[in-house]
C-alpha cells in the first residue's frame, strides 16, 4: 500500500521498504535507507515483519480449512514465499485469489510471479484501497470472485498506512458491506503497546519525517475494524500469538493481528 505516485525509486515505496525487513531484494537504495534507519533504531523490526508474514500464510490455512474459497488481498506488496493463493491453493486448488495494490512495481512482479493452480484463478488489479468501489466494480475482480459466495478479505498491514483522515474504519466498512454473510477479515496492524516507552519514541522520532507514512493504533482502535465481525480465537492478539505458541518479547512485538467472521 502506497501513496499515490507509482514507483519512484527516489522515493520509499512501503511495499519494498516492508519487503526489505523480509530480507527481500527488489528495492532502491531511498527504500534501503529508510528501513535500515528503522531498524537500526527499533530493535526487532525485521522480527516482526517475518512474523506478520507467517500470520498470513496461518489465517490463509485455517479459513481453507473452514472451507473458504475466495480471497480478495488488498495492498499485497511485492511477492515472496507463501502467498495467499499459493497457501489457499496448496489447501484447495480451486481457491480464487484477487491481488490489489497501487505500486506498479508490486503488480509487475505480482503478474509475473503468482501463477494460479489451473483448478482455481489468481487476478491482479492496480487500485488505491482507498477507492472500494473501484476495487469492488473492477471486471476482473467481478469475473473471479462471487460475491454471494463468502469471501475473505485480507488486509494484512494495509491499514497502518492509512491517516486517519482517509478515515480507515470507514474503508473497512465499505468492503465489508460488499461481502456476504460467513465472510472473513484478515488483519493485521501496527502498535506500540507492546513496546517500552523509550523504543515506542524512538520510533516516532525515526519515522515522523519518512516519507512512507505509519499509523501506529491502540488495541482498542484497532479492534474497531471488526465491527460487524465476530473475532475467531485466539481474538486480537500478538501477531506472533494467532494460532501458535507465542515466541514474541517487548522488542519484536510490533503488530496486533485478528481474523473476524461477519455476522
Amino acid at each position: 500500500m502506497n501513496p499515490p505516485g507509482g514507483s519512484n525509486p527516489n522515493v520509499p515505496s512501503s511495499s519494498r521498504v516492508y519487503a526489505f525487513g523480509r530480507d527481500g531484494k527488489d528495492d532502491y537504495e531511498a527504500d534501503r535507507r529508510a528501513a535500515e534507519q528503522a531498524m537500526a533504531a527499533v530493535p526487532g523490526a525485521r522480527e516482526s515483519a517475518r512474523n506478520n508474514r507467517d500470520f498470513l500464510g496461518r489465517a490463509v490455512r485455517h479459513l481453507s480449512q473452514l472451507g473458504i474459497r475466495q480471497f480478495l488481498d488488498l495492498g499485497t506488496g511485492i511477492p515472496s514465499q507463501g502467498n495467499t493463493h499459493e497457501v489457499a491453493q496448496a489447501q484447495a486448488p480451486e481457491s480464487r485469489v484477487v491481488y490489489v495494490d497501487n505500486d506498479p512495481l508490486v503488480m509487475s512482479h505480482a503478474r509475473t510471479l503468482l501463477t494460479s493452480a489451473p483448478e482455481g484463478r489468481t487476478a491482479y488489479i492496480e487500485a488505491d484501497v482507498r477507492d472500494p468501489r473501484s476495487i469492488l466494480d473492477h471486471p476482473d475482480v467481478l469475473a473471479t470472485l462471487d460475491f454471494t459466495q463468502p469471501i475473505a478479505l485480507v488486509m494484512v498491514a494495509v491499514l497502518m498506512h492509512i491517516p486517519d483522515q482517509d478515515d480507515p474504519a470507514g474503508l473497512v466498512k465499505a468492503f465489508a458491506e460488499a461481502l456476504p454473510q460467513g465472510s472473513y477479515l484478515v488483519l493485521s496492524h501496527l502498535t506500540l503497546d507492546f513496546l517500552s516507552e523509550e523504543t515506542a519514541e524512538n520510533y516516532l522520532s525515526v519515522t515522523a519525517n519518512q516519507a512512507t507514512h505509519r499509523t501506529p493504533r491502540s488495541r482498542e482502535q484497532i479492534a474497531g475494524y471488526f465491527d460487524g465481525f465476530e473475532l475467531v480465537e485466539p481474538g486480537l492478539v500478538a501477531v506472533s500469538e494467532w494460532r501458535q505458541t507465542p515466541f514474541f518479547t517487548d522488542t519484536s512485538t510490533w503488530m496486533y493481528a485478528g481474523v473476524g467472521r461477519k455476522l
